[in-house]
């Protein structure tokens, strides 16, 4: 490509956007390079991008005339939030909104928005499965930026909606796996015989960055994922990988809904989401569209053989 096409990586220094900066540093030859935007580009993760020659400039999604002139002269931009820095759906909302008022201002020319479903389309107001949280919102995580969506598409920016699944990585703390009273590892995702999609953070990347290859998916949502499995799968592959009996013994909402931890009920809803639509969210994550985009596309089992001695610690 002749054409030296600059991405401008929103949170280049956290997981996703960390990712694809790796996915452009993997492909020189495809003519993208790096623009890594972060709140603060005096912080080691940051310096430590610089030192490998990437351009890293200060971008707040809370500051709009420093994003604005983030993306200036760029291709492209990946846009990603942090719902978890703060916990609120209507700040979340707006900082995805501040984010595309600065692309479309800058002529950016292909966004790739990290998003998620609006559950409030599906879930009926009165659904007695869910409790409501903030604003009237089951999922506030989720729903902030399925709202978002609207307005990108309002704004007629050429956007693409990427929305992320299950990270494997979740894997590697306390909350889905524990060990039992006769210490066999126990895997416990509230997923009861649903189908759970699950990707890397090493693959969210890659597929991010083949959707900026590939123009022609400007105004398509893709919903991504590396493979789609049950918790009896993914327990049959960890005991394989690991040498060690794994059981799956799913926790119930119920249980979910009675941990002592910030935000039960969001997570309870997430979990309860993902069973009762189980086959609308597996379905909005085609396998084939996907794999498409990166023909480096690890399996749950080589994630795990990656990974192995830190899942075996408990």
């Amino acid at each position: 490509m002749s054409e030296n096409k600059i991405i401008a990586v929103v949170g280049a220094t956290g997981a996703q956007g960390g990712s694809l900066v790796e996915a452009i540093l993997e492909h020189p030859e495809s003519g993208l390079t790096v623009r890594a935007l972060t709140r603060n580009p005096d912080s080691e993760k940051a310096k430590a991008l610089a030192s490998r020659g990437i351009e890293v400039v200060r971008g707040d999604a809370e500051d709009p005339a420093s994003l604005q002139a983030a993306f200036a002269g760029a291709y492209g931009a990946f846009l990603v939030t942090n719902f978890n820095e703060h916990g609120d759906a209507a700040r979340e909302t707006a900082q995805a909104k501040a984010m595309a008022d600065a692309a479309k201002k800058a002529g950016v020319r292909h966004v790739v928005w990290s998003t998620l479903e609006d559950t409030r389309e599906v879930i009926a107001d009165d659904d007695p499965r869910f409790v409501k949280l903030d604003g009237g919102r089951y999922l506030p995580h989720s729903d902030s930026k399925g709202e978002a969506d609207g307005y990108f598409r309002e704004l007629g920016l050429p956007a693409t909606f990427m929305r992320t699944s299950f990270y494997w990585e979740n894997l590697l703390g306390p909350m889905f796996r524990r060990r039992g009273d006769d210490g066999a590892l126990l895997l416990t995702i509230a997923m009861g015989d649903g189908l759970l999609p699950g990707v890397s953070v090493k693959n969210l990347g890659r597929f991010a960055f083949g959707i900026f290859t590939h123009p022609e998916f400007i105004g398509r949502t893709v919903g991504i994922a590396n493979q789609h499995l049950t918790g009896a799968e993914m327990a049959d592959t960890l005991t394989h990988v690991l040498g060690e009996e794994v059981r799956y013994e799913p926790y119930t909402i119920d249980a979910l809904r009675g941990f002592d931890m910030p935000m039960a009920d969001n997570f309870a809803n997430m979990m309860q989401y993902w069973q009762a639509f189980n086959a609308e969210y597996v379905g909005a994550r085609d396998l084939d569209v996907v794999h498409s985009l990166s023909p480096e596309t690890e399996t749950f089992e080589q994630w795990v053989s990656e990974h192995k001695d830190q899942l075996k610690v408990l």
